[in-house]
């Protein structure tokens, strides 16, 4: 069964290409009462405010005749930022060499939380070089994980 957030991608994807942008990924998060829905878009030379106003826009249309959202929701559409957070093999494959921080969901020799520079990805099998150790993680147990920007 598909979550709300891999239902939303599917949804809204094209919708937001078709704006010039990309849909880098979905968060959905309860607070109190409301459901909040973050949106993160990317693009070629950074997100602008006028383009998280597009897609907002778009997108909030899209919802109001789609309705995909049982519970009261907030919309929020922003960039990844430089800590940007991977959702899909295909994202991770694109920061291969780079520092990134991951949270497990079931904790691999004792540890949720890893940090190292990702060195290699084969199937679904992430390598991460940490403290000079190579450790495997599977993706599918990878929570959240995040670039660790550079300055």
């Amino acid at each position: 069964m598909a979550t709300l957030e891999q239902k939303l991608q599917e949804l809204l994807e094209d919708s937001v290409k078709d704006l010039g942008c990309e849909l880098w990924g979905i968060e959905c998060q309860r607070s109190g009462r409301y459901l909040t829905v973050r949106l993160y878009i990317d693009k070629e030379g950074g997100v602008s405010i006028d383009d998280c106003a597009d897609v907002s826009r778009q997108v909030s249309a899209i919802l109001d005749v789609e309705d995909p959202i049982a519970d009261k929701y907030n919309l929020e559409v922003s960039s990844p930022g430089l800590d940007r957070a991977l959702f899909t093999l295909a994202q991770y494959q694109r920061y291969v060499g780079e520092d990134i921080a991951v949270h497990l969901r079931i904790p691999v020799m004792d540890r949720r939380k890893w940090q190292g520079k990702l060195e290699k990805i084969e199937n679904d099998m992430l390598t991460l070089n940490v403290d000079g150790q190579e450790q495997v993680l599977v993706f599918g147990n990878i929570q959240k994980a995040n670039v660790i920007p550079k300055f």
